[in-house]
């Protein structure tokens, strides 16, 4: 029977809608009157109790943000994106695991965060008032302007918000997005302006930009920062007036959550920070690299862009997920699963060597395989041999059920039968279960102290990476669940690879 991870998603990564764009054949149904000042709430709960120790305790900080060129998407199967590098710094500096929700189809940022499914919406968030009312900010790390921006098939594009309201072309904007309340500001000072609401959760900033590059939108909303990225791979955008200067960007953390903010704070001022001339902050060279790799001209986005290197990577998560399907068929296993420890181990690259001597995109030990050395080097051959060894492992605990068997058959894969034999006993001599993961992960630490391991059979076991190894591949498991889900999606409704813009672009 194939091994699923079913029980172990959460309900914020159930079959993700983000990016579908079947609301176009819904626009007239759903374009709402200029005069219209409807609103949606900006979050529906009150946040738990989860400060920054909680979060420690825990071991991982979940990051809520959109799968998106400026904040988190994979390349090649590694996981890249300016807000998701900013964010793993500060997990790294904090000793933390870092764990990406993406917001799903009608699902509001600032409730995932108040109902502790995240822990902070790191995704370009621009601070509004209305937003300060259901979470707090750190402080900023980026300022940006609000522009206008137009299809190239409009015959009319106007330079001025005044000539914008004489035009009467509709604005597609994301209800609750910062850009929503600026229009709406705009027409409360006078400004006739005609607004298309776009539901939260539907489509994000980018995928907006996309289906105006295409014509399918007349104009959108998108901060200077995200236009001039898009602009320099994506055709037919222009941009029009600037509707709000200086925005402030920044993380939302929950309201209660003081200790996580404080050191949030602390991290982002050694990043950003404002002199007299508000117009020119001071940023460290971290922060400058991460802006020149993501906003500026670089292979990588041009990569993202591209629709010709898009199609010669094969895969939606990694190069490799025609390969990784059929070996995981082979061995009944679940093929993003098999996915993420390759991410784990190698970071999909097949010439990979440990200090240890693991070769190859699954780490194999040669002196454990059959299999000649040079062999283990070739992608299809490692693979197998690595799925048959998981395979090995997810039967021999097959008596346990799937929430513990597949946590135990991974940490035995990165630290061996032995050391784990030692775990289980540990737990047994505190009279608990030797079969719940949570008992056997926290013995395997103990197995890191000398009162512990002295008496054990195979000694000392670095226990902290077998645990973190578990943690980090079903995180990232959960994250490509996200992301196939959405691309089928996408599928579902007419649209190819609104995950890569290029793969759509305007010939």
């Amino acid at each position: 029977m194939e091994v699923k991870l079913h029980t172990l998603t959460k309900t914020v990564l159930l079959p993700l809608l983000l990016l579908s764009i079947f609301f176009m054949s819904c626009n007239e149904k759903n374009r709402t009157s200029k005069s219209s000042n409807s609103s949606q709430s900006i979050t529906n709960y009150e946040p738990i109790e989860r400060d920054f120790q909680e979060i420690k305790d825990g071991g991982v900080l979940r990051m809520i943000t959109y799968y998106s060129s400026n904040t988190y998407f994979l390349n090649q199967g590694i996981e890249v994106g300016f807000e998701y590098e900013l964010l793993r710094e500060f997990a790294r500096e904090n000793d933390l695991a870092l764990e990406v929700i993406i917001v799903g189809a009608d699902e509001n940022p600032l409730d995932l965060l108040n109902q502790g499914v995240g822990d902070v919406i790191a995704a370009n968030y621009t601070i509004t008032p209305e937003r300060r009312t259901a979470a707090n900010f750190t402080r900023p790390y980026n300022i940006v302007d609000q522009l206008v921006v137009y299809s190239a098939d409009q015959p009319v594009r106007p330079k001025t918000i005044s000539e914008l309201v004489d035009s009467g072309i509709p604005i597609s904007v994301r209800i609750n997005s910062s850009y929503y309340f600026r229009l709406m500001e705009l027409i409360e000072e006078g400004y006739d302006l005609e607004i298309d609401p776009i539901s939260e959760g539907i489509i994000d900033t980018e995928a907006q930009l996309v289906q105006v590059a295409n014509g399918n939108l007349a104009a959108t909303v998108a901060d200077d920062n995200m236009f001039n990225a898009a602009n320099r791979y994506m055709e037919g955008l222009l941009s029009g007036p600037t509707i709000a200067e200086s925005d402030t960007i920044a993380w939302a953390v929950r309201s209660n959550a003081p200790d996580l903010e404080d050191r949030m704070n602390r991290y982002l001022y050694k990043h950003f920070r404002f002199t007299e001339d508000r117009e020119k902050p001071r940023r460290s060279t971290f922060l400058n690299i991460l802006r020149k790799k993501y906003f500026e001209e670089s292979q990588q986005m041009a990569e993202y862009y591209n629709p010709e290197w898009q199609y010669q990577t094969i895969g939606i998560i990694s190069p490799y997920d025609e390969i990784i399907r059929q070996v995981a068929e082979t061995e009944n296993l679940d093929w993003l699963l098999l996915t993420a420890m390759i991410a784990q181990e190698s970071g999909f690259n097949p010439q990979s060597k440990s200090w240890a001597g693991a070769v190859g995109l699954m780490q194999i030990m040669p002196q454990f395989v059959e299999t000649p050395y040079e062999e283990l080097y070739d992608e299809v051959t490692n693979i197998r041999v690595g799925a048959r060894i998981l395979r090995e492992h997810l039967d021999h605990y097959a008596y346990l059920d799937s929430t513990n068997q597949i946590p135990f058959a991974l940490a035995t894969y990165n630290v061996g039968l032995g050391h784990m034999a030692d775990a289980r006993r540990l737990v047994m001599d505190r009279n608990r279960n030797p079969n719940e993961w949570s008992e056997v992960s926290d013995a395997l630490l103990r197995l890191m102290q000398r009162r512990y391991y002295e008496d054990a059979r195979y000694g000392f076991a670095r226990g902290i990476e077998p645990v973190r190894y578990v943690e980090e591949i079903l995180n990232r498991y959960r994250t490509y669940e996200a992301i196939m889900a959405l691309a089928e999606q996408q599928q579902q409704n007419g649209y190819t690879n609104i995950i890569n813009p290029g793969m759509i672009r305007r010939p």
